[in-house]
């Protein structure tokens, strides 16, 4: 039997009836037909026209061509994405079986944020007695580099609730350039986990690289089709409804290597989308759609996920707001559209407003950890570590999150409940009653150690003083003392030989 990521398998919530869903889509297809799609990558106007689409070029001289789609080529096209595909990884227990047809959620973090957060505990004394001594977070601001990813994903890989990696903070390094960018961020990546790794292209350029660098990992290029240990973001999609000139050449480079991408967009109510439900849901659904039908006609059964990142604006400032019941209504339904279409689903959570580790962050977070993961999302990002939107990765945060998302992941576990168990039940409440002391203690260490049954908060204040963050940076200094899931230092010999533009120090895990 094969190894997999066991993640957890949900009944979903949905918020759309049968009818809903059908409209939407209909919505969605009258989009794509008129207005239509705005292309600014005449490869991909083509592909589309010889798919039987209506093309042409926009007056002026700018590049544009309009796409009108009518809704049977989109569909014939979307039909043929695969709903079911593998995600590989450096151990194969921790590869992802992702299944349109079997709501199993998985858990991952994302986002490429450009502040590491870091967090220190000064002491202060209480003014009023002179004696009473308090712990107080401390943050400070670090621009991220190489090195910081390197401990992000290190420390990604001993959160044991995270599924996947994707990277969490950009790379500003003095030396990293377009043309490294991506090969330093893949490579930092790559060295420090054993989970699945996903990221964007900075430039095409680097993708033969990134690609060689995997096939040196796992032993060459059917091993890599085989067990894809990377996998692509694409965001094509500007919205609204426009195709962007070099991400569209992405899309057919990564498609015609074979490997997995997801087709993502990421509007925002309010100002690149209508701020309604309806409207935002059609209009993504619609962008996606596209996007997932061009994958089908370069490669008919290339690999993809639906990508939906909808967000809502502040209207005091036009800012992205993410701790909102709006956000959720979004996205859940995007969850249910991709299961309408049979393809796995490429969602978010775990991002909110707030800027440091506290009650306002663990609110906004548990808002969407909960509710994406009842939906049945199959690939739920942004989940681990990011605060003030996507600006900010903090690795105290991550640990909180990791354990927030364990509870999540529990609470939302198939019941144990079948004719068997119950008989099993009744039989210990006649034994239980049968003794002097009628107490089930002795029987809860049997569920406790099939891990039936959860422990408390691992972070928990036993004392009137709230410990939490202490307790959370307590157990990342661990984690920082743990040793690297290096690669093997022949790979990484291969690797610097073959892959121009690593940074040397990274050669050394730094």
């Amino acid at each position: 039997m094969e190894a997999f990521r066991q993640g957890v398998v949900v009944r979903p919530y949905e918020r759309l009836n049968a009818d809903q869903l059908t409209w939407l889509d209909k919505a969605s297809m009258a989009i794509l037909e008129d207005p239509g799609i705005w292309c600014y990558n005449e490869r991909a106007a083509m592909l589309f026209k010889s798919h039987g689409a209506r093309v042409w070029e926009e007056p002026g001289g700018h590049g544009c061509w309009r796409i009108s789609c009518p809704a049977g080529l989109i569909r014939e096209a979307v039909g043929q994405a695969p709903s079911r595909f593998v995600l590989g990884a450096r151990r194969p227990e921790n590869r992802l079986l992702l299944d349109a047809e079997i709501p199993r959620v998985y858990f991952g973090s994302g986002s490429e944020a450009n502040v590491w957060l870091e967090t220190h505990l000064d002491k202060y004394i209480r003014a009023e007695d002179g004696t009473t001594e308090r712990l107080i977070p401390h943050y400070t601001e670090r621009r991220g580099n190489t090195a910081l990813l390197s401990r992000a994903a290190k420390l990604c890989e001993f959160l044991e609730h995270l599924d996947f990696f994707i990277r969490p903070l950009n790379i500003q390094d003095p030396e990293i350039t377009p043309d490294n960018h991506d090969v330093n961020k893949f490579f930092a990546s790559l060295n420090n986990i054993t989970k699945h790794v996903q990221a964007g292209l900075t430039t095409l350029e680097a993708l033969p690289h990134v690609i060689r660098m995997a096939e040196l990992i796992v032993g060459g290029r059917e091993a890599l089709i085989q067990n894809p240990i990377v996998s692509f973001i694409a965001c094509v999609f500007k919205s609204p409804m426009q195709i962007v000139e070099d991400t569209a050449d992405k899309v057919f480079a990564v498609v015609e290597a074979g490997l997995p991408l997801v087709i993502s967009s990421s509007p925002q109510g309010g100002s690149s989308a209508p701020i309604q439900e309806a409207g935002m849901v059609a209009q993504i659904h619609a962008e996606i759609l596209a996007g997932i039908a061009m994958t089908q006609m370069i490669k008919p059964g290339a690999p993809v996920l639906y990508g939906s990142v909808p967000v809502r604006a502040r209207l005091d400032d036009l800012h992205d707001l993410y701790g909102c019941p709006e956000f959720n209504q979004y996205n859940i339904d995007c969850v249910q559209l991709a299961r309408f279409y049979k393809i796995p689903c490429y969602s978010t959570a775990g991002v909110g407003d707030a800027k440091v580790p506290g009650i306002q962050a663990t609110f906004e977070k548990l808002l969407t950890h909960l509710f994406m993961a009842m939906s049945g999302a199959q690939y739920i990002h942004y989940a681990f570590g990011l605060l003030d939107r996507t600006n900010t990765f903090c690795p105290v945060q991550a640990i909180l999150d990791n354990e927030q998302i364990g509870k999540v992941k529990h609470t939302l576990r198939e019941p144990k409940v079948t004719p068997d168990t119950l008989e099993d039940m009744v039989g210990m409440v006649r034994k239980v009653m049968a003794t002097p002391h009628r107490l089930f203690a002795r029987h809860a260490r049997k569920a406790m150690h099939a891990g039936d049954i959860s422990s408390p908060f691992r972070f928990e204040s036993k004392a009137m003083e709230d410990k939490v963050i202490a307790h959370a940076l307590s157990h990342f200094d661990e984690i920082e003392n743990k040793p690297a899931p290096r690669l093997d230092p022949s790979v990484v010999d291969a690797i610097y030989e073959s892959v121009p533009g690593l940074l040397p120090g990274l050669r050394q895990g730094r």
